[in-house]
């Protein structure tokens, strides 16, 4: 994901325990922040509700979504809210395939070489490396040695403000931030602090790669 005036920063807020009472004002203040890819894992509470409010308040501004998706019956539901986004912790060829063809962004999530052939297989252009925080950047620089190079990896868990750089570097596209940008329970107020951060951060780190 190239970084241009037009694109918005490859960085999606991971809202993990969010409630529907809670999933405007918090993307909301995401949104004002400038994060523009918004992801509720489908562990959350009452997780599809949140994500229909988020649809229909945020969805012509964001690209807004679900996590945590592991089955076809999962995404089709994710779908059915007008969802254009689909993480998964996994590979599940089934619900990359189905993602592709409803036109989603679809983020698989992968740990070895063998997962991310397969997901690229299944038809996946952007992978999701997790753990990477206990993996490390080096293992982002030996994958794209091997990876195709039209292929993105975005670094999802244990990412954080000090160890960005080393990922972005090693060869990561973007990232996926959870508990360091929200906890149930967080204001909004808070959750758009952390954002700003990471907005400066990201855009340091984009200037530094042109």
């Amino acid at each position: 994901m190239t970084q241009t005036a037009a694109v918005p920063p490859p960085l999606i807020a991971i809202l993990r325990g969010v409630t529907p009472a809670e999933i405007i004002p918090i993307a909301g203040a995401l949104l004002d922040a400038g994060i523009k890819y918004i992801e509720v894992p489908l562990n959350s509470p009452n997780a599809l509700e949140s994500i229909s409010q988020l649809v229909a308040e945020f969805g012509q501004q964001a690209l807004c979504g679900a996590g945590t998706v592991t089955r076809l019956d999962e995404a089709r539901a994710v779908r059915a809210t007008g969802a254009r986004l689909l993480v998964s912790p996994n590979i599940e060829p089934e619900v990359i395939r189905y993602g592709v063809s409803e036109g989603m962004s679809v983020f698989p999530g992968f740990f070895s070489p063998t997962e991310a052939f397969a997901a690229i297989a299944a038809g996946a252009k952007t992978l999701k490396l997790f753990p990477s925080g206990d993996l490390g950047p080096g293992y982002i620089r030996n994958l794209r040695a091997v990876l195709p190079l039209d292929v993105q990896i975005f670094a999802v868990g244990g990412i954080n403000l000090q160890n960005m750089e080393e990922f972005w570097h090693a060869g990561a596209c973007g990232f996926g931030i959870g508990g360091d940008l929200y906890r149930p329970g967080d204001s909004a107020e808070k959750v758009g602090d952390h954002a700003l951060q990471y907005i400066e951060s990201i855009q340091q780190l984009s200037t530094s790669k042109q």
